[in-house]
């Protein structure tokens, strides 16, 4: 079941790409006590996640902030590792890059896809949200082959 609006977000493990290498970070403790954007992409260094989807997260980060957003956060079934990189290579110090190696954040929110096709394997939808201390406020899931609602002009449209 895909998590929606009033749902609590899944407890799974993601690792975030720090500055001494990966941290693992529970989903329930990242997400406590604060008001975050969160995007998924299907991959790190993909067309459209590189040439669209991180640079506006990028470039509209602090217009999320003055309303209200605490923390940007990006998602993807990738490594930390690549993860990282990827956001080196976009210069995106305005972004905490969360890597859900796994799938499991990915399984457990019902946003997995099958990118066996492109031969990519399992991969998270694409997506953005907003999380209010754990709760989901709103969701905006692409449908394949789409982006706009998962846009941070979207997001910023919607609050």
């Amino acid at each position: 079941m895909t998590i929606k609006a009033g749902d609590r977000i899944p407890d799974a493990k993601l690792v975030k790409a720090g500055a001494e290498g990966p941290e693992q970070i529970g989903a329930a403790d990242f997400f406590k006590g604060r008001r975050v954007a969160v995007f998924a992409v299907p991959g790190a260094f993909t067309p459209t996640c590189s040439a669209r989807h991180l640079p506006g997260f990028i470039e509209r980060a602090n217009e999320l902030k003055e309303k209200g957003i605490d923390e940007i956060a990006c998602t993807s079934v990738n490594d930390a590792f690549v993860m990282g990189a990827w956001g080196k290579a976009n210069n995106a110090d305005a972004v905490t890059m969360l890597a859900d190696g796994n799938g499991e954040f990915a399984k457990a929110a019902g946003l997995e896809m099958d990118g066996s096709a492109y031969g990519m394997g399992m991969r998270s939808q694409r997506y953005a949200m907003i999380v209010n201390d754990g709760v989901v406020e709103q969701i905006h899931v692409e449908q394949p082959g789409e982006f706009s609602v998962s846009s941070a002009d979207h997001l910023l449209e919607k609050l």
